[in-house]
């Protein structure tokens, strides 16, 4: 069997970066994803939605994210296997091996990169038909322009719903957000940048039922804190109550977990030998889950695996030292 220097399970920014990074390194490389493409979340639940905190860009989507990451993998020849779920990893002295539903691959370090894990949009609860769902009752929208002088209503209030409703702004007839809260938890910017857009903000609501009739939907909101009583208008309501994430993989695996997210040390190891993590699987002290941060993970837990696989390599290259 063929032993990698380094396997990557997830195939997300972060395990792209960090495979890209490895060759970087002059590792031999394998990685692992269980989707049928590459990209992760941002890419399978907001491929058009602009993520602002990537160093180096004012806003990129999902999508644009993906390809780049791509085109910057793509100068070195990886091993991406696709639609492989890792089933088990069997540590020992001298690597990983792990067992796939597509047979066994072996290596000596492994960085599991899966983030959130496995992950579904959280359901609306409210009372609605639905056969309306994945027509006029969106979680994960495509292409931006299908909302085009349609009236809009977004029900969360998280970054990613402000955002929604920010991008579909000049796009839409009309824009609401419903959430039931005064405040909203998005970032101070994004808040600020709703307050002085057009967007009808409804607060605070819960949605009580959507109801459908010939000119769209009609959105009952129950009041709370003494709000009156409303009904709105709707073409379509996009629903961003977050997302619902399964990575019961990682106890499978033998991690040593925290509320079920990888405990690792300052190097990214974990309690597994030659096993590292990265990115939103893992958890320490003031963790904070941006994909900037993940970015950052990548190298340090690379170059801790290249220091023990290579101790006469004493210092860490930098890209300008490398011949590329």
């Amino acid at each position: 069997m063929h032993e990698y220097d380094i396997a990557i399970i997830g195939g997300g920014p972060i395990g792209m970066f960090a495979a890209f990074y490895a060759n970087l390194r002059s590792a031999d490389v394998l990685l692992l994803e269980s989707r049928s493409e590459l990209g992760g979340q941002p890419v399978a639940l907001y491929p058009q939605k602009t993520i602002y905190d990537i160093p180096g860009f004012f806003g990129v989507s999902g999508t644009e994210l993906t390809a780049r990451l791509a085109k910057q993998l793509g100068r070195f020849s990886s091993d991406i296997r696709l639609n492989t779920k890792v089933i088990a990893l069997t540590p020992d002295e001298t690597g990983v091996t792990l067992s796939t539903d597509r047979g066994d691959f072996r290596a000596r370090s492994v960085i599991v990169a899966t983030g959130a894990g496995a992950f579904e949009p959280r359901p609306l609860t409210a009372k609605h038909p639905v056969e309306l769902e994945g027509t006029q009752i969106i979680y994960t929208p495509g292409d931006l322009n299908d909302f085009a002088n349609q009236n809009v209503l977004v029900a969360g209030g998280g970054d990613s719903a402000i955002d929604w409703a920010l991008a579909l702004e000049p796009i839409a007839a009309s824009v609401g957000i419903i959430h039931r809260r005064e405040a909203f938890r998005g970032l101070e910017s994004s808040v600020t940048a709703l307050q002085n857009s057009a967007v009808t903000i409804h607060t605070p609501y819960l949605i009580q039922e959507v109801r459908a009739n010939d000119n769209g939907m009609a959105v009952e909101l129950r009041p709370l804190h003494g709000a009156a009583p409303a009904t709105l208008h709707a073409d379509k309501l996009l629903v961003n109550y977050g997302f619902a994430s399964d990575n019961r993989q990682l106890r499978d695996w033998g991690l040593d977990l925290t509320r079920g997210q990888i405990n690792v040390a300052s190097d990214y190891k974990t309690s597994l030998p030659n096993v590292y993590a990265i990115g939103d699987a893992v958890t320490y002290p003031d963790k904070q889950k941006l994909i900037a941060t993940g970015f950052g993970e990548a190298p340090a837990a690379i170059n801790a695996i290249m220091r023990r696989l290579h101790p006469e390599i004493r210092q860490t290259l930098h890209s300008a030292d490398l011949n590329l």
